[in-house]
């Protein structure tokens, strides 16, 4: 085959551009932060995501690791937290493992060795540290939890969303809703 020099040109420019894209889209590259950036009240971080139990036990560690599913993650903490929260009051967070729901199974055959099969005994899983501080600083709730929802697939409306990340998501929304706000209202009183 032969190629103008404009052509080679041209796959040159589209690597290079590529490229970091491409280095990117791994969850568990060194050179990504380990933190959100960013002024906020809620300050979330996570340990390496090349420990957690989604990449360990996946059945397809190299699918597993592809995205930004962590950092997206972490946004939707943070997000979902800082509508939560009053005026000064702050949230650290530290995700220490995920789980998201579904198993890829390579035994189903190259076809479908990277397709995530979402079942019921695949629950999605997230094991956090928090520190709630009221205005004033002092420490309003903190600890250790481990967010699980076995019943993720009988959820109403839950299969209808297109977001590959609604398991976890609802997770984090549940545990926002069960510990935040009771937490927070005993300090309003």
């Amino acid at each position: 085959m032969n190629r103008t020099p404009l052509a080679w040109l041209l796959a040159a420019a589209l690597t290079a551009i590529a490229s970091p894209v491409l280095a990117r889209s791994d969850v568990t590259d060194p050179e990504i932060p380990r933190s959100l950036p960013g002024d906020s009240p809620v300050s979330v971080q996570w340990t390496d995501p090349d420990a957690f139990s989604d990449i360990r036990h996946s059945g397809n560690r190299w699918e597993a690791r592809r995205g930004n599913w962590v950092v997206q993650i972490a946004e939707h903490v943070r997000r979902r937290a800082e509508r939560e929260l009053p005026a000064g009051s702050t949230l650290e967070v530290t995700i220490r493992d995920i789980r998201r729901a579904g198993m890829y199974e390579p035994w189903r055959g190259p076809q479908l060795d990277r397709v995530r099969i979402i079942k019921d005994h695949y629950p999605p899983r997230i094991d956090l540290d928090f520190v709630l501080r009221d205005a004033s600083g002092a420490v309003v709730a903190e600890g250790p939890r481990e967010l699980r929802d076995m019943g993720f697939l009988q959820r109403a409306g839950s299969t209808m969303s297109s977001d590959a990340l609604r398991y976890e998501k609802q997770l984090i929304d549940d545990w926002l809703r069960r510990e935040l706000r009771p937490a927070l209202a005993m300090t309003q009183r």
